[in-house]
């Protein structure tokens, strides 16, 4: 539980992302990845479906369906699984979830993916590297990833800590925020 700040903060109760098709949507999550449908809701006045699936830890996945909603809008979504080419998204838009795993599972996962016809990234190995990720496992490695996509183009992640997040200090925050300016935010405005 997070003790800083006046919110005793739990994690995530649930991230809620919008679907084309619910079929598709849940068959992709159910019988690809394996995460049980929870809950389903019929939302008010026949706008359509919410849904959720139990992704482990009490954390939830949950999807609306709108039956007459908008189309999707490519450029708020990666089009390319890091590191095969551009991966940027506008500010204020979702670019990728990462779901837990455990690093003994992650190179097994991505084999189970491929086996069932998702393209997926091979693990990536993240440090703070000037690169931002290793070829070998070292103890700079913090992170280690898998990217692939769901059916409507949602960048997924599974992920597994190498450092214990509760080890982390100031000195692992090596930055400062940076905020686009003037032409910037122009640029990055007329690309969304």
């Amino acid at each position: 539980m997070a003790e800083q700040g006046p919110f005793k903060l739990r994690g995530v109760n649930h991230l809620a992302l919008v679907c084309a098709d619910m079929d598709r949507t849940i068959d992709f999550y159910e019988n690809v990845l394996g995460l049980p449908v929870m809950m389903t809701v019929d939302l008010p006045n026949d706008m359509g479906k919410h849904f959720f699936f139990d992704i482990g830890n009490g954390d939830t996945l949950a999807f609306f369906w709108f039956k007459d909603g908008p189309a999707a809008v490519p450029a708020a979504m990666p089009t390319t699984l890091p590191a095969q080419g551009e991966f940027l998204t506008p500010p204020g838009t979702m670019n990728h979830i990462a779901i837990n795993v455990s690093p003994d599972d992650i190179h097994a996962y991505a084999k189970v993916l491929r086996e069932r016809g998702i393209e997926c990234s091979k693990v990536t190995k993240h440090d703070n590297s000037k690169e931002g990720w290793s070829r070998t496992d070292n103890d700079k490695v913090f992170l280690k990833s898998l990217y692939f996509f769901d059916p409507d183009g949602i960048l997924l992640e599974f992920a597994c800590w190498m450092r214990d997040p509760s080890t982390l200090t100031d000195s692992d925050v090596n930055f400062r925020p940076e905020t686009l300016v003037g032409a910037d935010i122009a640029a990055a405005g007329a690309r969304a």
